[in-house]
């Protein structure tokens, strides 16, 4: 691609959703943030939604804002978000319900139930993925359970990165990366796995053709052109669609050597490797393999991350507390080390509303001092978490049979200096922080790629990434973070705690 070009990214996290307008000029991109918005589940009756077609207009809106500001159509877009929640469209092709959030409680016991049909290691072996309940495979059996009549209805199944792309082009695909989340591909061999859809009850039908990272979806469709007011058209592009997949893509120096940390509502700390390890020492200790931009795979442990003091911060916000990130980051670095220690993964905060009151009932039932002030609960969260990382990065190596001598945190958790350092601390490796938009700029590397085909996803990963200071490094160049001497995490640890940890 010889000439500058733009690019527009849109990125959509389980908390908050984001438009990123990329000028690439052949040797760095150049990134700009069109304003964020929120995003989140909506409770109606029994049930939690996500509300898609409000990212919908928040997309429409983004793409006017776009034109608004630069006189060219970019040459293409792409979408990436989580993985897991599904959309089913009937013969139409149109929507037949808001696709439910993965934190709904249709799925408890759910995998209990499909074990009785499939054994939890041949599952792993098959695809590769724990078998986690909120999974799409999960979400689809309780549906099926429940005899629901969408089902009967619908003609394809699209995640909700793939039915936004859809929304934009009219094609109906289904990504590779994004697959790979579902547990209904088979990892070994390509493909839907079709013995455990007929095995789960579900109709075959309903999956739609996989294309890989890269693939052009066909043009935006003439009439989100004239809402947004471009007079020339332009691609959409299936990047690395699922939000893991185009972080790690972007991670500098990702070598052999490495562990990555994509930090924000979830933290994924893996590495990559050459082939999926369905072994089951990988399935017992908690392991999970997903596609990586380039074909390759990630060897990852799903934890519950930055949720958990999400979760608090609107508690406290609804109570008319209203705390301030920069704040809450003060209290904690200066509160009191190791009065208290969550396991971040315990079912008991998955759906809980009231995530203050859970983590006190957590430190009573296993007799640890109850955090009071904020501060001390953000103390208290981030540490579970390094130690946390800790325990998984050991796991990793004994997985992989070597060492992985630094950490690469990506992520809004990368601009988070005192959980930075506790990481380094707590494994005793050395941290590299950022970028923070790392999501957004493996999603225009794709589209990049796509559009040069000489480029390729190694190239783009290496090749200087600098941006605009004030969205890829805002207070934090990507330089080491060393362990301390002054700060051990296990001197303040009483030795019960420190083997529970």
């Amino acid at each position: 691609m010889r000439n500058p070009a733009r690019f527009v990214a849109v990125d959509r996290g389980a908390s908050s959703g984001r438009m990123i307008a990329a000028r690439w000029d052949g040797r760095r991109f150049k990134l700009d943030e069109i304003p964020r918005f929120n995003n989140g589940g909506v409770q109606v009756g029994d049930r939690l939604y996500w509300d898609v077609l409000q990212i919908w207009s928040n997309l429409l809106a983004g793409l006017t804002r776009f034109r608004s500001l630069y006189e060219e159509s970019p040459v293409s877009i792409g979408i990436d978000g989580w993985g897991i929640d599904l959309a089913l469209l009937d013969d139409d092709g149109r929507m037949l319900s808001n696709p439910v959030h993965y934190r709904d409680k249709r799925t408890e016991g759910v995998p209990e139930k499909f074990f009785e049909v499939m054994e939890g290691e041949a599952l792993f072996r098959e695809t590769g993925l724990q078998p986690w309940r909120i999974n799409t495979l999960f979400q689809l059996y309780s549906m099926v359970l429940a005899e629901d009549s969408q089902l009967k209805c619908a003609r394809t199944l699209l995640t909700v990165p793939d039915l936004l792309s859809y929304f934009l082009s009219g094609a109906a695909k289904a990504e590779y990366t994004e697959a790979s989340t579902t547990q209904l591909y088979s990892l070994p061999n390509g493909i839907w796995a079709h013995s455990l859809l007929d095995a789960a009850g579900v109709p075959g039908r309903i999956l739609p053709e996989v294309v890989r990272p890269g693939s052009a979806l066909g043009n935006v469709r003439s009439e989100v052109l004239s809402e947004c007011g471009f007079a020339t058209d332009f691609s959409v592009v299936a990047v690395a669609s699922h939000d893991t997949a185009s972080a790690v893509a972007a991670i500098p120096n990702l070598d052999p050597s490495s562990a990555f940390i994509s930090s924000g509502t979830w933290s994924l700390i893996g590495t990559e490797i050459e082939r999926p390890d369905t072994s089951n020492q990988a399935y017992a200790l908690g392991f999970t393999n997903e596609v990586a931009a380039d074909g390759r795979f990630l060897l990852l442990k799903n934890l519950a991350g930055l949720w958990m003091i999400q979760a608090c911060l609107r508690k406290w916000e609804k109570e008319g507390q209203l705390i301030p990130w920069s704040g809450l980051l003060s209290a904690a670095a200066s509160a009191t080390a190791f009065i208290s220690l969550v396991e971040p993964n315990e079912p008991c905060f998955d759906l809980e509303p009231d995530m203050p009151s859970a983590i006190c009932r957590y430190c009573a039932r296993t007799g640890q001092r109850i955090p009071e002030a904020p501060g001390a609960f953000a103390r208290a969260l981030f540490e579970s978490l390094a130690l946390k990382y800790r325990s998984v990065l050991s796991s990793i190596e004994q997985l992989v049979g070597r060492r992985l001598t630094c950490i690469r945190v990506v992520g809004g958790g990368s601009r988070n200096a005192l959980l930075c350092q506790m990481i380094a601390d707590a494994c005793n490796r050395t941290v590299f922080a950022g970028p923070a938009e790392a999501t957004s700029l493996g999603n225009v590397m794709m589209q990049a790629i796509a559009a040069d085909t000489s480029a390729n996803s190694m190239s783009a990963r290496s090749c200087p990434i600098p941006a605009n200071a004030n969205l890829i490094n805002r207070g934090h160049p990507r330089i080491g973070t060393k362990p301390t001497l002054a700060f051990n995490p296990w001197r303040f640890m009483p030795d019960h705690r420190r083997k529970q940890s």
